[in-house]
C-alpha cells in the first residue's frame, strides 16, 4: 500500500492495492497496518486509498480495525479510505448523482411530438421516452438509444431542453437525481414500443401535449419550452454541444450551452 501527500483526489494520493499478494492471511495484514500507518504519517501523507478485490474482501474487516471506512464499492472490488491529516476529512465523496436522461422527439414536418406512458407507474401520464444514462455515454447518446428501446423510433440529437436536479430521490440510494431532455430530430417513424416498459406509445400533437392535463408536470413544461422553440426558432431555446480536447492527453469533453451569435465566436477560444 502507499499513503498520499498533501493530494485529496484518488489517483493523486495514496492507493492501497488491498491483496496483491495473495496467500497472505487477513491476521498477518493487521500486525502490519499500523506500521504502515505510523510510517505514511511520518512522511507527511494525509491520506490512504485501499483497493480490495472481491475474492480477498476477508482483508475489509483488518483494515476498519485501523480506521479505513467504505467510500465505495463497484463490481468486483471495493474501495477504502483512511484519513491521516488533521481535522476532517476532506477527500472527495463518491459519485452524488444518478443521470436520467429523455428524449422529446419532433418531427417538424407535422408538429408531432413522441410521448409515452410507463407500464409500471401508478400514473398513466404521458412523458417522453428516456432511461438512466450508462457509464461514460454522452447525454445525447443516452437519448438516442433510450428512445429507440422503448419506441422503435430512430433519431438524432439537437440540443438539450431542460435539467431537472432532484435529491434524496427513492430510485437513486438516497443520492440526487439528474434528469436531462434533450431535442431530438426523428430518422425512422413507425412505432414498435417495448411492451414490457411501456403501456401506450404515440406521435401526439405538440399543442394538445402542451395543454393536456394527462403528462407530468415537467413534460408540461418541456412541452410548452418546446412549442415556443417550433413557433419562433430553436434558437430560442436549444443548449447546444461543442467538444473540446481536454487538459487531459487523449481526452475530449463535451460543453453545453446557448449558441454564441457568430460576433462572439470570432473573438477567439470559441
Amino acid at each position: 500500500m502507499e499513503g498520499g501527500k498533501g493530494r485529496e483526489r484518488e489517483g493523486e494520493g495514496g492507493e492501497g492495492r488491498g491483496g496483491q499478494g495473495g496467500g497472505e492471511e487477513p491476521r498477518g495484514r493487521s500486525r502490519a497496518a499500523p506500521d504502515s500507518i505510523k510510517q505514511w504519517k511520518r512522511e507527511g501523507k494525509i491520506a490512504v486509498w485501499l483497493h480490495i478485490p472481491i475474492l480477498q474482501s476477508s482483508f475489509i474487516a483488518s483494515a476498519v480495525s485501523q480506521g479505513f471506512t467504505f467510500h465505495h464499492a463497484e463490481g468486483d472490488s471495493s474501495t477504502l479510505t483512511l484519513w491521516l491529516g488533521d481535522g476532517n476529512s476532506r477527500l472527495p465523496g463518491y459519485a452524488t448523482h444518478q443521470l436520467g436522461v429523455a428524449g422529446a422527439v419532433l418531427d417538424n414536418s407535422t408538429g408531432k411530438v413522441l410521448v409515452v406512458q410507463d407500464k409500471n407507474k401508478t400514473t398513466n401520464a404521458w412523458k417522453f421516452p428516456g432511461g438512466l444514462s450508462d457509464p461514460g455515454e454522452d447525454i445525447g447518446d443516452t437519448a438516442v438509444r433510450e428512445v429507440f428501446e422503448e419506441t422503435g423510433i430512430k433519431s438524432e440529437f439537437k440540443s438539450i431542453l431542460s435539467i431537472r436536479q432532484q435529491h434524496r430521490h427513492p430510485g437513486a440510494f438516497g443520492k440526487s437525481d439528474m434528469y436531462i431532455i434533450c431535442r431530438l430530430e426523428p430518422s425512422s417513424f413507425n412505432i414498435s414500443f417495448c411492451q414490457q416498459e411501456c403501456l401506450r406509445c404515440e406521435w401526439m400533437d405538440l399543442d394538445e401535449l402542451a395543454k393536456t392535463k394527462d403528462a407530468t408536470p415537467i413534460t408540461s413544461s418541456v412541452a410548452k419550452l418546446l412549442l415556443y422553440g417550433y413557433r419562433e426558432g430553436f434558437d430560442k431555446i436549444d443548449i447546444t454541444m461543442k467538444e473540446f480536447s481536454a487538459v487531459y492527453t487523449g481526452l475530449v469533453y463535451k460543453l453545453y450551452h446557448r449558441e454564441l451569435p457568430e460576433s462572439y465566436k470570432d473573438m477567439g477560444g470559441l
